[in-house]
């Protein structure tokens, strides 16, 4: 039955690494700003074991390590871009990061590498199976601690993607369906009769054995095309022989085939051009869920991630909400999820939106004005029309924008507007006078809500800091989806500590001002001033204990 752990640990009189430390190192394990200590209090302690109930048994059987350390860990090896092996020695042997996790003690144990990655296992199985993503549940639940604890009260909110490209190598169509064959050979029940013909099965062995990159690099581009139909076959002969339970292989080859071939009128198999491929097909075996696109030049082989964020003047901003998709959806579709996401973890629905021109659409701008948010979009899609609209009562002005001349308009039956031009007639729709309407908004729109929207790039630059030429070393949407998680949650806490850092200093400018003006006020003996001093200081003692009211003095408190 699942139990959840304790939040205290018991220290140990013997064992207890704050009591072995002394000096500054004591001074540095026990600081409540340090981050090990505000990682746990903030993220650690926070995350409610309950939500992974489902994932054990209700009859027999418990985690045998604290759910909250485990994910705590996920989200250090996130945070420094650590690798397994890097983050189980950390976890091992510095006391900074044992300290994060809640480990005071030098003989508390840590989880092992399996049940580690069971863990993950069951988090990815559940997913796939409910369609619950568990790691996000999680983060929204620690989000909405911190939006409550720091005041934050998300009136606006930003956001904007960023294409990560997956752990995969770029391969080419040959390669692609050469090695998938390859794949499928290798899943094949040996110890079973075979149920293809000996020459083939003797293909297939070949193929197996040499990779897709060494044909193509001593093929010409004839040689490679002939290949490539004679995969075709091959790939059709199987697939009419196998079934899907009988190789776990089965649909990606029989999606490598839809994507790449089709049966011609003559009843045989023909290769597809290259032209006719969509952006969605299959990109590599080890990663069915990635997509392609191709983004003002940047191709890109993987997912998309966005993000939004509060980002309310003055004040700290967290991230709410991260959505990963395929990297072929444009961005308009994440608008809808993320603010409604956004408006759940706030507890409201926020008053004004920011973003690009890439997110505009007349969905999303009609969706934002039945929630009561103002849209405020950078740009807009396509490019400005010929003819400027202006509809007043019922009465539209049409203005050619190359002559300056207004053209007389007039009302159809159809509810569209119609003029006369040299080239015949031209018609306005009600949704084309509303794009112009909204056009002339944007331009009009002041320069303070305009730049509003760009410190997001700073969040995304800070999502991918670990990356590699924009690759994760994930595979997998809900692996990603996982990954984009975590480091959100790091970057949270990294700005609480930024937060609290600042309006620590501000109090303390702040308050030698003050004394300072008062004491050069006083016109009395030097011990008056004396006092003055020492009075402000112990008023400013109050009020830094005051902009960390929810950290406890007790060192070990936990």
């Amino acid at each position: 039955m699942f139990r959840p752990s304790k939040k205290e640990k018991q220290l140990d009189m013997f064992a207890s690494i704050s009591g072995m430390l002394k000096g500054t190192a004591y001074e540095q394990y026990n600081n409540e700003k340090s981050w090990h200590n505000m990682f746990r209090e903030h993220v650690v302690s926070q995350v409610d074991e309950n939500l992974f109930k489902p994932l054990f048994s209700q009859r027999m059987g418990a985690p045998n390590s604290s759910i909250r350390v485990l994910i705590g860990m996920m989200a250090l090896k996130e945070a420094f871009g650590w690798s397994d092996s890097d983050l189980f020695e950390r976890c091992r042997f510095d006391l900074l990061v044992r300290s994060a996790l809640g480990l005071f003690n030098i003989t508390d144990s840590l989880s092992t590498e399996s049940t580690y990655y069971l863990l993950r296992k069951r988090i990815h199985d559940y997913n796939v199976t409910h369609q619950e993503d568990l790691i996000e549940q999680v983060f929204q639940q620690i989000t909405h601690y911190q939006l409550q604890e720091f005041e934050v009260n998300g009136r606006s909110v930003r956001m904007d993607s960023k294409l990560i490209g997956s752990n995969i190598a770029w391969c080419s169509r040959y390669e692609l369906i050469h090695d998938t064959l390859g794949l499928f050979y290798k899943a094949i029940d040996q110890s079973l009769p075979s149920k293809l013909a000996a020459d083939i099965m003797a293909s297939l062995a070949d193929i197996s054995e040499t990779p897709g990159q060494k044909i193509v690099y001593h093929s010409t581009r004839e040689d490679l095309q002939e290949r490539l139909l004679t995969l075709g076959i091959l790939s059709y002969k199987v697939l009419s022989v196998y079934q899907e339970h009988e190789n776990r292989y089965y649909s990606t080859l029989k999606r490598v085939f839809d994507d790449h071939f089709r049966m011609g009128d003559n009843g045989k198999t023909e290769l597809k051009p290259k032209e006719d491929l969509e952006s969605d097909s299959l990109q590599s075996p080890f990663d069915p869920d990635c997509a392609y696109r191709n983004k003002d030049g940047q191709q890109v082989k993987g997912y998309s991630v966005n993000v939004t964020e509060t980002c309310d003047d003055e004040s700290l901003n967290l991230i709410t909400d991260i959505q990963v998709a395929k990297a072929n959806q444009p961005d308009t579709e994440f608008v809808q999820p993320a603010l409604e996401q956004t408006s759940l973890v706030l507890e409201h629905t926020p008053e004004a939106m920011h973003a690009d021109g890439a997110y505009q659409s007349p969905d999303n701008v009609e969706y934002c004005q039945e929630e009561d948010i103002n849209p405020y979009f950078t740009g807009m899609q396509g490019h400005a029309g010929r003819y400027d609209l202006e509809l007043v009562d019922d009465q539209l002005t049409v203005t050619d924008t190359h002559t300056g001349e207004q053209i007389p308009s007039k009302k159809c039956k159809s509810g569209k507007w119609g003029i006369k031009t040299e080239k015949g007639h031209r018609y306005f729709s009600y949704k084309e006078i509303e794009a112009c309407r909204f056009r002339k908004e944007l331009e009009r729109m002041p320069v303070e809500l305009r730049i509003k929207r760009n410190n997001v790039e700073a969040t995304i630059f800070q999502l991918c800091f670990h990356t590699r030429n924009n690759k994760t070393r994930y595979r997998g949407i809900n692996q990603h989806k996982m990954w984009a998680v975590l480091r959100c949650m790091w970057i949270n806490l990294r700005r609480i500590m930024a937060y609290m850092e600042q309006n620590c200093q501000r109090t303390l400018i702040f308050g030698q001002k003050v004394a300072k003006k008062l004491a050069f006020s006083q016109k009395s003996d030097q011990k008056s001033v004396f006092e003055l001093v020492l009075s402000w200081y112990q008023t400013s003692f109050e009020i830094f204990v005051n902009s960390y009211v929810k950290l406890s003095f007790n060192k070990f408190h936990f």
